[in-house]
């Protein structure tokens, strides 16, 4: 088993364009990429997608909207982080550490849920497993939890490897964008081409391909190292897990050693994290509704969203990870706190002048750019912030700050739309929506100005302030 050296501490921090392709050109970046893309094969595979297919096999939406809580799981993930961050997984940490056992296990569990599901399928009737017969659709979302579950503890232990891996600060820039790029590939296949597949080989002959795909996360595994101080933390003697000063350490010493690091800043920090991306979450759902009401055809939509849409996304990413390692993480995040809730007003643009194929591509590329530039500054920045030894855990309960306000939020946006339509056109109700999207991102934006000023102390991972 190999570790990664740590940078000397008294190393000034290098940010010049040779030392971005100096990292370029190192191992863990291709991992990282890989990991990446693990990380985001299954979450549509249990969300969007998986609706399609089980609306394709006439199952009511009520249940479908049931089964979307299996979603659950990745916001609920920092209730398990702890035993992530202080055990080991069964048989394979002690053959790989404890941040790559879990990560292999993870990746076999979700493979072979994704088969599982593809041989089930959703259909109404009954299944009989050992003599005993039970409801198909019920052994279908059985198994579908079982795929969110291993999906997001594998997302708890590459963003911890993620974090512990970087030499420092800038390097950590460049992960953070290279696992976003992975990440929004994984997506582009189960969210488009998987489509495709379907319709040739059928929804079931898909999955199984999916669970195939889980492979590249577990060549990742292999070729990544151990962090030095996952090693460290292992071979340490800590508390047996299941006695109060075990528990106590696992659940409660996160939270103690990030309010002690971060002191009267640490709950300025967590509110600024979760009203950072909640302009894009408010509008999230509203957006299909919007394309179909503006009279734009599906087939436009699909089309320009994987092409234009791709490329900007992608530059948005590189954009933000060679930001971060030129100028540090504060400026990158004030720069998407600006890009992420301004660009929906090309969306209030868009409302007020009409089905256009060209201004549509154009608001589809600002939106990309500015979405993948703003998620990639607000990751790095929520990785400075935890502290060795918690990593895991901290890290999942601040993505958790970041996605739940949101996820409450958005569910009131088509109410709020219609109130605006009352003595509106729709299309203008919906402008005043995307506006006011845009103006729920003041507050964060404010609050990133105040810690960029005032650059409150951190933990051991703090981002450097050039």
């Amino acid at each position: 088993m190999t570790s990664e050296a740590a940078a000397p501490a008294a190393k000034p921090a290098q940010t010049g364009w040779r030392y971005v392709a100096a990292n370029l050109r190192e191992p863990k970046v291709l991992a990282m990429l890989l990991l990446g893309f693990s990380s985001g094969i299954p979450i549509y595979l249990v969300g969007n997608t998986l609706g399609y297919w089980m609306r394709e096999n006439a199952i009511e939406l009520s249940t479908i909207g049931f089964l979307s809580w299996v979603g659950l799981a990745y916001s609920l993930k920092f209730l398990w982080a702890p035993i992530v961050d202080k055990v080991d997984a069964p048989l394979l940490g002690r053959w790989l550490g404890r941040r790559r056992g879990w990560m292999l296990l993870t990746q076999l569990v979700c493979g072979a849920a994704l088969v599982g599901m593809a041989m089930v399928q959703p259909e109404q009737g009954q299944l009989m497993l050992a003599g005993v017969a039970l409801d198909q659709l019920v052994v279908f979302g059985a198994l579908a939890l079982v795929v969110a579950l291993a999906s997001a503890t594998q997302d708890i232990v590459i963003d911890a490897w993620r974090i512990e891996i970087a030499a420092n600060n800038e390097q950590q820039g460049l992960l953070t964008s290279t696992s976003a790029l992975g990440y929004r590939g994984a997506l582009l296949v189960t969210d488009s081409l998987i489509l495709i597949f379907a319709a040739h080989i059928g929804w079931s002959h898909s999955y199984q391909m999916m669970a195939l795909l889980m492979g590249v996360g577990v060549v990742a595994t292999f070729m990544a190292r151990e962090p030095a101080s996952s090693l460290k933390a292992a071979a340490e003697t800590h508390p047996a897990l299941f006695t109060p000063q075990g528990l106590y350490d696992a659940v409660l010493g996160p939270f103690v050693v990030f309010f002690r690091d971060h002191g009267s800043w640490a709950l300025l920090m967590l509110l600024t994290i979760s009203l950072y991306r909640l302009p894009d979450f408010v509008l999230g759902p509203m957006a299909n509704p919007f394309y179909a009401d503006l009279g734009l055809d599906k087939e436009t939509v699909g089309a320009v969203r994987g092409s234009f849409g791709l490329v900007a996304t992608i530059l948005g990413i590189a954009a933000a990870g060679l930001s971060a390692v030129r100028f540090g993480f504060f400026r990158t995040l004030l720069a998407g706190a600006v890009l992420g809730p301004g660009s929906n007003l090309a969306f209030s643009y868009l409302a007020l002048h009409g089905a256009d194929a060209g201004v549509f591509t154009a608001v589809m590329a600002i939106d990309n750019f500015c979405s993948g530039f703003a998620g990639v500054a607000l990751i790095g920045y929520m990785s400075s912030l935890t502290s060795v030894g918690y990593t895991a855990t901290q890290y999942a309960l601040l993505s958790s700050f970041y996605a739940l306000p949101g996820k409450v939020l958005k569910g009131l946006s088509g109410v709020a739309i219609e109130q605006l339509e009352v003595g509106r056109s729709l299309l203008e109700a919906y402008s005043l929506f995307f506006a006011g999207t845009a103006l729920i991102g003041v507050p964060a934006l404010l609050l990133c100005l105040i810690l960029a000023i005032r650059r409150p102390g951190a933990g051991p991972n703090a981002p450097a302030v050039q």
